[in-house]
């Protein structure tokens, strides 16, 4: 008994693991990844209490909030709906037993404790992490200047003249060109899939 107070109290009864591939089907969050979508899991992280279930479109995250009940509530991040940011590696000291992966998605933030034996294997989740993290700021900066751009031109565009005949005209054409920018561009810099990212950085 004491046992497990002192180990609840360390720390150490919930250092999640990484989960071989080849073990995905046997977690509880692969039953919600969309396979049929072709939702694929990269990477996972299984504790006592929690999964971390990293797929190319989202963070599933199956939270057991304690490793005593049995309770569970799923949560699912897509990364073009909850940025990654702040992402951080703190290594393992001398006595410790674990080391920790950080981030932020959207204003959530994540603390995970991984087994210190499988550092090298949470360095790649790192890498393609911090690579998201890039990619979605960049491309927010990218999809921002679209939107002001197409701001712009319709500004100048209805401080010119034009004959009442054609305003009507004038007023489909100019909507229907910034529809089809702002689709254009939406579709150019949301990211949805990090399919690429993850075989770049994760070696399964």
């Amino acid at each position: 008994m004491f046992g497990r107070i002192a180990s609840e109290a360390l720390g150490l009864s919930d250092i999640g693991k990484i989960i071989d591939p080849k073990d995905y089907d046997k977690v509880e969050a692969d039953d919600y990844v969309f396979h049929e979508d072709e939702e694929k899991i990269f990477f996972l992280i299984k504790s006592k209490a929690d999964e971390y279930c990293f797929t190319n479109r989202a963070l599933i995250h199956v939270d057991g909030k304690n490793a005593i009940s049995k309770k569970r509530m799923l949560r699912r991040y897509e990364y073009f709906l909850y940025p990654i940011r702040n992402v951080f590696l703190e290594t393992a000291g001398t006595v410790d037993l674990d080391v920790e992966i950080k981030f932020t998605m959207g204003e959530v933030q994540f603390s995970i404790d991984v087994d210190k034996k499988q550092v090298e294997k949470l360095k790649d989740l790192y890498k393609a992490l911090f690579q998201i993290s890039i990619i979605t700021y960049e491309n927010k900066i990218g999809l921002d200047y679209s939107a002001e751009s197409i701001k712009l031109a319709v500004s100048a565009f209805s401080g010119l003249r034009a004959e009442s005949k054609d305003v009507v005209q004038n007023f489909k054409d100019i909507t229907d060109y910034s529809f089809e920018w702002l689709v254009t561009n939406r579709n150019k810099y949301v990211v949805e899939d990090f399919s690429d990212v993850f075989l770049k950085y994760i070696n399964n």
